[in-house]
């Protein structure tokens, strides 16, 4: 990466780093990285709306190649000592997104001066926290024909500047779950007249081992309950409704929705018996991030061809990314730097992107987008 390009992309994610966003609140986010570009390059950017993207063209009959960043911070107070603090309250960028976007914007400018041995295509997009843009923008790979799809995350406790990859699951899928239940209310000196939610989520709450037992799946699966919401505080009437917020993971996205499937048949039976009108929701829903294998060999290709330090991914990480999404649509693969042994765990008051790997980032990326 050139030096005069890292400047100008550091500089860039303080300032987003000052200016942090919620999911599907990028306003400013999205505008600010549209007029860096057009400023800096002179890539065909596109606007989505909630999203955009820019297009490099080589004139090559290559199948194109994109790169996603997200554009969304989280609900979390920013604590670092630098002078890019964030100067929005409650509100940071503690998972690293301004050093995505920031690195796609260097890629930019790095494909300005070096070209590319195929199309490029830049993917800023909207509301990855809670799962609400991936697949939405990932629909521009079949759109435009684009036959290669990566994305990247920093990973704290690992070497600084180091790259990692593997086969087939990175990424766990989860789901929001919420089951609602209606009853019938009573006054509380004659449970018998009324019909209670409660003990209908106690049941299923109480069911929750034995469903995640790992005898019972080939992959890890997870059930964690998050919120019981029954009746109301009123002493003299015996509660009527009821909801129970669980987040569902699994490795295997397949095995997610079989669990999905068990709670659902258990929350009918029990509404059943107990005379209950019940429905489900859903939010912040994740797919099982699977990297091709084909796409992650030549992440592994890149790193050797710029000698970079490498591992393997030692296991799926339970946490999940939309970029699961996209390699539904093309041969797709994640990939992780590492930020540092001593770096602060993400979604921490004091994490903070650390700017020198962006080089590595820019020029793994540039080395993807090279004829095989």
């Amino acid at each position: 990466m050139e030096q005069k390009h890292y400047d100008l992309a550091v500089r860039l994610r303080h300032e987003l780093h000052q200016h942090p966003e919620l999911s599907l609140e990028e306003t400013w986010t999205r505008r600010h990285l549209m007029d860096f570009l057009k400023a800096h390059t002179r890539l065909e950017v596109v606007d989505k709306g909630r999203w955009f993207y820019a297009h490099y063209r080589s004139g090559s009959s290559l199948p194109g190649i994109a790169f996603r960043a997200e554009l969304d911070a989280l609900p979390v107070e920013d604590a670092i000592s630098g002078d890019h603090v964030s100067r929005v309250p409650g509100c940071g960028h503690k998972c690293g997104h301004d050093g995505h976007m920031a690195s796609l914007c260097g890629l930019a400018l790095e494909l300005e001066e070096k070209g590319a041995d195929r199309d490029v295509y830049l993917i800023f997009q909207h509301g990855e926290e809670i799962g609400a843009g991936g697949e939405e923008c990932s629909m521009l790979l079949p759109e435009k024909g684009v036959g290669l799809a990566y994305g990247w995350h920093n990973r704290p406790g690992m070497p600084k500047g180091m790259v990692q990859t593997m086969d087939g699951t990175m990424y766990y899928a989860s789901k929001g779950m919420i089951l609602h239940f209606d009853g019938v209310p009573s006054h509380a000196s004659m449970p018998e007249a009324g019909r209670c939610p409660a003990f209908a989520i106690a049941r299923i709450i109480s069911a929750i081992p034995q469903l995640v037992a790992p005898q019972n799946w080939k992959g890890q699966v997870f059930c964690t309950v998050i919120q019981v919401d029954v009746g109301e505080p009123a002493f003299g009437t015996q509660a009527s409704r009821g909801e129970l917020l669980l987040t569902i993971r699994g490795q295997y996205e397949r095995e997610m929705d079989a669990l999905q499937q068990k709670l659902e048949q258990m929350a009918q039976a029990y509404a059943q018996e107990d005379g209950l009108n019940w429905n489900v929701r859903f939010c912040d829903v994740f797919p099982e991030s699977a990297n091709d294998p084909a796409a992650a060999q030549r992440i592994r290709d890149a790193a050797k061809a710029l000698k970079l330090a490498y591992r393997e991914a030692p296991h799926p990480y339970r946490g999940s990314d939309d970029f699961g999404y996209y390699p539904k649509q093309a041969s797709g693969a994640m990939f992780e730097i590492g930020c540092g042994e001593d770096c602060p765990p993400i979604h921490t008051l004091h994490y903070d992107f650390p700017d020198d790997i962006l080089p590595v980032a820019v020029d793994l990326m540039w080395q993807l987008t090279r004829a095989d």
